[in-house]
C-alpha cells in the first residue's frame, strides 16, 4: 500500500517560458485548426492579447519539471505499474505566448479500490503566470496496480 501520510506533500515549483512556436506545434499535434492558436492577428481579432495556449496544454508543462513524475519517487512507485486514469482542467485565466508559467504540484489524495489491488493517486497542479495570476488548475489521477 502506498504511504497515505504523504497526502498534502507539495513538490518544488518550477517555471517555464511559453514560446509561440511551441503553442503552434501543440495545436497542430492535437488537430486544433482554429487560427487563434497559430496566427497572432487572428488571436488579436478574437480578443486575445496574443496567441493563447490550446486546451489541455498545461499537461505538457507538468513534464517540464526537474523530475519526471516526482510522485513516483515520493511514494516508491514502480513506473511499470501505473496507468494514467484521468485529467481535468479548470481555467481561471489564459496562458499566452510570452508568458512565464510557474507550476506547483501537490499530492491531493491516495485511495484504493478492489481490496487494495488498485490505488489511485490524485495530483493537483496549479499554473500561475508572471503577474502572479492563477490561470489554471489541473487534477491528474494515476492508477497504480499493486503486485
Amino acid at each position: 500500500m502506498l504511504d497515505r501520510s504523504k497526502i498534502g506533500h507539495e513538490f518544488d515549483s518550477f517555471s517555464i517560458d511559453i514560446e509561440q512556436g511551441r503553442l503552434k506545434f501543440f495545436a497542430k499535434a492535437i488537430g486544433e485548426t482554429n487560427p487563434v492558436y497559430s496566427d497572432e492577428l487572428a488571436a488579436r481579432d478574437a480578443g486575445y492579447k496574443t496567441i493563447p495556449a490550446p486546451p489541455t496544454f498545461p499537461m505538457v508543462l507538468d513534464m517540464e519539471g526537474p523530475d519526471f513524475l516526482p510522485v513516483l519517487k515520493l511514494l516508491g512507485m514502480d513506473i511499470s505499474r501505473i496507468l494514467h486514469g484521468s485529467q481535468e482542467f479548470e481555467y481561471t485565466g489564459t496562458i499566452y505566448a510570452g508568458d512565464t508559467i510557474t507550476v506547483t504540484s501537490k499530492l491531493k489524495d491516495v485511495f484504493d479500490k478492489k481490496g487494495g489491488a488498485l490505488e489511485f493517486v490524485v495530483m493537483e497542479n496549479s499554473y500561475t503566470n508572471k503577474n502572479g495570476e492563477l490561470v489554471a488548475v489541473a487534477a491528474n489521477t494515476l492508477v497504480y496496480r499493486n503486485p
